[in-house]
């Protein structure tokens, strides 16, 4: 028959053995939570650096794609679309058959200056409404990238004409490439019975429109298309194949479809003027 000192042994045994009790289970769970709310940003943030930086690398091959055809190309930058007055199938980043087909990279004007003949997309997740009918996917196959049409990709900052979509400005008329923006994260927004949506919009306009070669500040902002995305700044390419990351100065305006272009996110960099874009 076992003594009374180890029945005693065993009872202390079982209940050194229990289980967590409610109080200590929930503390375990809040401490948890709060590691979770201290880390969930840093996180956050360092998926948004890592987007950011493809981005970037992105938006280089452009640079290089275009700087590229222009050295093969007596010094013409790439068109950034031939037939905008017109037939509207002709872009930087592609070529299509009618307005209701995508646009097939292997035939735009940079496909043999890039990797795999394609404009890469942009990896920060925008919801960019594709598909028919035409006003929905117009730019299709840009990746959520811009260029400098007004200025680089054709010479409508002469005048307005078809001619002129067909003329591209020459490197050599680049005065500071180092400052004159080539390509940058945009988007536009138009509206679906009141509710906001984003296209993709090749295209990086600049805040006035141009006129025999001035910028006419008298008509108001044009319709911004710099799309402020990652974590409220755009990645921006410069003519001579530097990347920066600029942040959306304040900005209050309806856009040409009727959208508050702040509230999507779209804008422009200081300085608010064309001189980012100009050649001078």
């Amino acid at each position: 028959m076992p003594n009374s000192s180890s029945c005693k042994d065993n009872l202390m045994s079982v209940k050194d053995n229990k289980a967590f009790t409610l109080i200590e289970l929930l503390v375990v769970i809040a401490v948890i939570a709060l590691l979770m709310g201290i880390l969930m940003p840093a996180l956050t943030a360092a998926r948004s650096q890592g987007r950011g930086v493809v981005c970037r690398s992105n938006i280089r091959q452009l640079l290089l794609a275009n700087i590229g055809y222009a050295s093969e190309n007596d010094g013409s930058y790439a068109p950034a679309a031939l037939d905008i007055f017109g037939d509207n199938k002709y872009r930087w980043h592609g070529v299509r058959d009618d307005v209701n087909s995508p646009f097939d990279p292997a035939r735009g004007p940079l496909a043999a200056y890039l990797g795999d003949g394609r404009v890469k997309k942009c990896p920060q997740k925008v919801n960019f409404r594709q598909g028919d009918p035409w006003d929905w996917d117009f730019e299709d196959g840009c990746g959520g990238y811009g260029y400098n049409m007004t200025y680089i990709g054709s010479r409508i900052w002469q005048s307005y004409s078809n001619e002129n979509c067909k003329i591209t400005t020459k490197d050599f008329e680049l005065r500071r490439p180092a400052q004159t923006l080539m390509f940058a994260d945009t988007a536009m927004a138009k509206l679906d019975n009141g509710r906001p949506y984003y296209l993709e919009y090749s295209f990086v306009e600049p805040p006035y429109f141009v006129v025999n070669g001035n910028p006419v500040a008298s008509w108001g902002y044009a319709s911004p298309s710099i799309h402020f995305r990652h974590r409220d700044r755009a990645n921006v390419g410069w003519s001579d194949g530097h990347i920066s990351s600029e942040k959306m100065a304040p900005f209050e305006g309806v856009n040409v479809y009727g959208v508050e272009s702040s509230d999507m996110m779209l804008g422009w960099f200081e300085p608010m003027d064309n001189s980012p874009f100009d050649l001078k």
